[in-house]
């Protein structure tokens, strides 16, 4: 890649400072709405940059916009920094070593696109202020996008209503613009109460919480046979009623994950999982109360910013690592499977590769391959604005989301490379939508004939506020 751009430059002058960052955000490694010290140093940056800050944006704590620039359209650029739990590793080893035994872990890259979110935004702030072009560019800081959709709630209450496109990118092992398909997802909770009593006593007095559940449970797993394609049912219990066998369990509480590829889909799926749940509280007996968690949409593509992102992937070229990167994703690759290492290629529609570490070239634009496809609250977003997201290679093909292995590889030096990369890709495009008016003409044009066919409904109720945590003393 040669620096052709002088505003490619400008994210280097900050490259050191924003990979420090990002280190600073993995030795920290903080859940969804818990993300206060993760916040607090991206704030630290945004200001020492310049940046004019807004804190608790859409009344969450640990959401932090920064603001450069005046007048002319305005540009955001989307980061994230939580973590996840049970994903605590040592960096820069290729064994499973938690730092903390059961403790969270940047398992998804979330340091590293906050910090080259950032990075992107203060080379196109310097790039602003240099060339006197009108223009404003935006940090977004979004806590919770692992299952706590705060993305969802910024965008209900209005954090981006003044925004022309957003820009924003993600951790992968191949370098290409995303594909726009995700699932709309609805996170709920199903409480039911029954009635306790001694179990071989007096069975017949009780009403128990953890049939309903179990026969919930059931029902659902016959509705999986009537759903649309694509679409996608999860739970997990986080209430089993107590230990005790001889005491029938008053209560039970279940959170199920619904997802499908449109939002109407998914809304409708919802109700006929609701339904199963009021036939299990009838059968047994007890009552069921509902409550949504978090909900996001499905994408709205928009061919104008995502061909524009591609160009500029094509004009970088790949991400430059180097021999001891490759030396060290081969050791994380020998602890995958087989069908790890194939995933990525049937994802993109290529032949596996055999002896391929590291992704230094440019995936083509809608590969097609075999879709997988998960949900994200930047989905919102695109719905809000024209949006595109890269991903941009910071780890070894093949390693699979969600892993130890992630963790492993987020301060590596193949991590900073690709977190760079993805900045100036990010730079690069919103200095284009700054220069060339009809670029952003169209975009957003396209944006509105796309919201006149499918008009934007929040998935998340009315009365829905984001599930806040206490900061800590």
């Amino acid at each position: 890649m040669q620096n052709t751009h002088p505003i490619l430059n400008m994210v280097e002058a900050h490259r050191d400072d924003l990979a420090a960052l990002a280190d600073r955000v993995w030795a920290t490694p903080e859940l969804l709405y818990g993300e206060f010290a993760s916040c607090a140093a991206h704030t630290d940056v945004l200001r020492a940059k310049g940046f004019r800050v807004t804190e608790t944006v859409a009344g969450i704590p640990t959401a932090v916009m920064g603001e450069a620039g005046n007048g002319g359209p305005v540009i955001a650029i989307l980061g994230e920094y939580d973590a996840l739990p049970g994903l605590s590793q040592q960096a820069g080893i290729a064994e499973p070593r938690p730092v903390i035994e059961g403790g969270n872990g940047h398992g998804c890259g979330h340091n590293l696109l906050g910090a080259a979110s950032l990075l992107a935004a203060c080379a196109l702030k310097d790039w602003l202020a240099a060339t006197g072009i009108p223009g404003r560019v935006r940090y977004y800081g979004c806590p919770a996008e692992e299952g706590g959709a705060a993305k969802a709630f910024m965008v209900r209450d209005g954090a981006f209503a003044d925004v022309d496109a957003a820009i924003t990118w993600h951790p992968d092992c191949m370098t290409r613009v995303d594909d726009p398909e995700s699932l709309a997802n609805m996170r709920m909770d199903f409480e039911f109460a029954g009635r306790a009593a001694h179990a071989a006593a007096t069975p017949h007095l009780g009403r128990s919480a953890l049939d309903a559940v179990e026969l919930m449970s059931v029902g659902v797993n016959y509705l999986r046979e009537h759903m649309v394609n694509g679409a996608r049912i999860h739970y997990a219990y986080l209430d089993a009623g107590g230990t005790a066998p001889n005491v029938v369990q008053a209560s039970a509480k279940v959170r199920y994950s619904i997802r499908a590829l449109e939002l109407a889909d998914m809304l409708a799926l919802v109700e006929r999982v609701k339904d199963v749940a009021r036939g299990a509280a009838l059968m047994t007996g007890t009552e069921v109360a509902f409550k949504v968690i978090s909900a996001v949409s499905n994408n709205l593509v928009n061919e104008v910013m995502d061909h524009a992102m591609h160009r500029v992937l094509e004009e970088l070229g790949g991400v430059p690592f180097d021999e001891a990167d490759h030396d060290y994703a081969r050791a994380i690759q020998a602890t995958l499977s087989g069908a790890d290492l194939a995933a990525p290629y049937r994802g993109v529609a290529m032949e596996p590769r055999d002896g391929e570490s590291l992704c230094d070239y440019i995936v083509p634009l809608r590969p097609g391959g075999e879709k997988m496809v998960g949900s994200t609250d930047v989905s919102d977003v695109t719905w809000a604005v024209p949006t595109t997201e890269v991903l941009v290679a910071t780890h070894a093909i093949g390693t699979p989301g969600h892993s130890w292995q992630i963790t492993a590889q987020g301060k590596a030096p193949a991590a900073h490379k690709g977190m760079t990369h993805a900045a100036k890709a990010m730079a690069r495009l919103g200095q284009m939508l700054c220069e060339d008016a009809g670029l952003l003409a169209d975009a957003r044009a396209e944006h509105a004939r796309r919201l006149g066919r499918t008009p934007y409904a929040s998935p998340l109720p009315a009365d829905l506020a984001p599930p806040l945590i206490p900061r800590p003393a």
